[in-house]
């Protein structure tokens, strides 16, 4: 199986997936990266994995269906079968979503349904709430909506900061994503309505 991996920024987990493939934990090819953001540091390390990427940045395309479809036309190239959005700031129109239904993952930095949106664990720290977490899902054409695949708890302490706990978070995110995939290139998920089960 062949996996893209979609990000916008630093490309922290896509580097803990590229990593998680060396350490031969799944067994799949990560054979695109695709960023929106010429700039992001992700576009940096996929070029020193020697992995084939795309920017696809707003500005140089007439429309969103114009920006997906480029980003389709090297999906099908690459016979892409897994898409694994990592950090990827920018919402898919609901035709991409069911194109590639059941085929599309992302990691959130809260345990949904709580905290949906881009900015979760700011929202988590001004809740004033004792435990966040991580969640790999399933994606749908609603925003972290999606049925969940793996969740991992965080507790969050006191003299925790916005900096501190995304840095707890992130630890989580290397973790569990990697191991979602693995489950997913296993064939190990059914999906029954909102409930994933391993099989």
């Amino acid at each position: 199986m062949d996996i893209a991996v979609f990000c916008s920024g630093d490309g922290s987990n896509f580097q803990a997936i590229v990593d998680a493939k060396k350490k031969g934990l799944f067994q799949a090819d990560i054979t695109l990266m695709v960023c929106d953001n010429p700039d992001a540091y992700a576009v940096k390390r996929a070029k020193n994995e020697g992995i084939p990427y795309l920017i696809v940045s707003r500005k140089d395309f007439s429309s969103k269906q114009a920006l997906e479809e480029k980003i389709v036309e090297s999906l099908e190239e690459k016979r892409i079968g897994l898409i694994c959005l990592a950090g990827y700031m920018r919402l898919l129109s609901p035709g991409f979503v069911q194109r590639y239904a059941g085929k599309i993952i992302n990691v959130h930095p809260a345990l949904l349904p709580a905290f949906k949106g881009a900015d979760a664990i700011r929202d988590a720290i001004d809740y004033g709430i004792k435990v966040s977490g991580v969640t790999v899902h399933f994606v749908t054409e609603e925003v972290d909506a999606g049925p969940i695949i793996l969740q991992e708890v965080v507790k969050i302490e006191d003299s925790d900061s916005k900096e501190s706990l995304e840095e707890k978070i992130h630890s989580a995110e290397h973790r569990i994503y990697p191991q979602a995939i693995k489950l997913f290139v296993e064939n190990k998920l059914k999906i029954t309505g909102r409930k994933v089960d391993r099989v």
